[in-house]
């Protein structure tokens, strides 16, 4: 407030785009108002055209299609896979056609897609990779910060996530060619940074854009958030490991699939969540919680049988992600929380399959 400057690209905008840089490695980034904004960043940035097909989980939320359904994109939904939430990498290349342009891919729960597969098939076919990188922030695949594989990646600060301002994210540019281009269009498509760096003489209109920069009071917020990542997260992983050693035995006897988190990925205890053997049961354990006070909810409803994508959809059956649509319940997991509460939930569930 002392700095009398409460816009956007304020100092402090430019200090959290720094550390973000600096700590995980992305090439370049730049503070959106929402990882939906991110996203609609990177649809107009890799040019998505009318006709230009996409491929895409089906399981994720309505942002992943929305950005690139909003610039005339054929959705291509895939599947999940059997034991995670996650694109079902086996079943992309056989989406791949003359006209897809992308694979966007969402990494669930913080949890890493298999980026070896998935990268391969991008550079083969020569098709652009976004990350969906939402619930990613502070993880990892083979040591190597999720968000810097792809040619973009976006991420969410919204107030669910591990590291917040309420509303807002980033976009990662890791393809050098695009960042200028990504500077333009949040500043509503004028050359603004150029024009303030000297760089131009005028100050114009000279692409299509967005209003996409935080405030300096969102981004302050943010700021102080990112100074304590460690020990937020570090306090995460206890309550995600709470919740897996106290109901493993539910898992081991098949009462219910807990998260599965490959040799592959690092965990940033964004989402703990378990896996019922079908939607009644899945229902009837939510009510069962709620007698207690305990908030535990569904996720995702399958895309690619939305209201709106329904008949747009080729008819192809994708059961992992209907599977999850109906059976998968995530349980209450934020920094205040404490063990003795953690403790109480997993005797609740543990009481409901007795």
């Amino acid at each position: 407030m002392d700095s009398k400057v409460l816009t956007g690209d304020a100092d402090v905008t430019i200090r959290c785009e720094r550390l973000l840089e600096s700590k995980y490695k992305f090439k370049k980034v730049f503070l959106t108002n929402s990882c939906t904004n991110a996203l609609e960043m990177a649809a107009m940035l890799i040019d998505i055209q009318p006709g230009d097909e996409v491929i895409l989980p089906s399981y994720t939320f309505v942002s992943t299609s929305n950005a690139f359904a909003l610039r005339g994109a054929k959705l291509i939904f895939a599947d999940s896979k059997p034991d995670h939430p996650n694109i079902d990498e086996e079943q992309i290349e056989k989406l791949i056609s003359s006209k897809t342009k992308a694979i966007v891919i969402v990494h669930y729960a913080g949890i890493a897609c298999n980026m070896d597969a998935i990268i391969r098939l991008a550079k083969k076919n020569k098709i652009r990779l976004i990350e969906d990188a939402a619930q990613c922030i502070d993880s990892f695949y083979d040591q190597k910060a999720l968000g810097t594989f792809g040619d973009i990646a976006c991420f969410s600060f919204h107030e669910t996530k591990n590291i917040h301002c309420g509303e807002g994210g980033f976009i990662a540019i890791n393809d050098a060619s695009l960042i200028e281009r990504a500077d333009v269009l949040r500043n509503k498509g004028t050359n603004r940074s150029a024009f303030f760096s000297g760089q131009v003489k005028k100050y114009e209109w000279v692409d299509l854009g967005f209003s996409a920069i935080p405030s300096a009071i969102t981004s302050s917020f943010l700021y102080a958030q990112l100074l304590d990542i460690d020990k937020v997260q570090l306090k995460r992983k206890k309550i995600w490991d709470r919740y897996f050693n106290n109901i493993s035995g539910l898992n081991r006897s098949g009462k219910v699939k807990l998260p599965f988190v490959p040799a592959y990925a690092s965990n940033n205890a964004h989402i703990f969540y378990l896996v019922c053997n079908d939607k009644r049961e899945r229902d009837e354990l939510i009510v069962h919680l709620k007698k207690d006070e305990i908030q535990a909810v569904f996720h995702y409803q399958s895309l690619h049988k939305s209201p709106y994508y329904l008949d747009k959809h080729d008819g192809r059956i994708l059961p992992n992600a209907d599977r999850y649509s109906e059976c998968l319940l995530r349980l209450p997991l934020f920094y205040d929380l404490n063990f003795k509460d953690v403790d109480f939930i997993s005797q609740k569930i543990i009481e409901f399959y007795k």
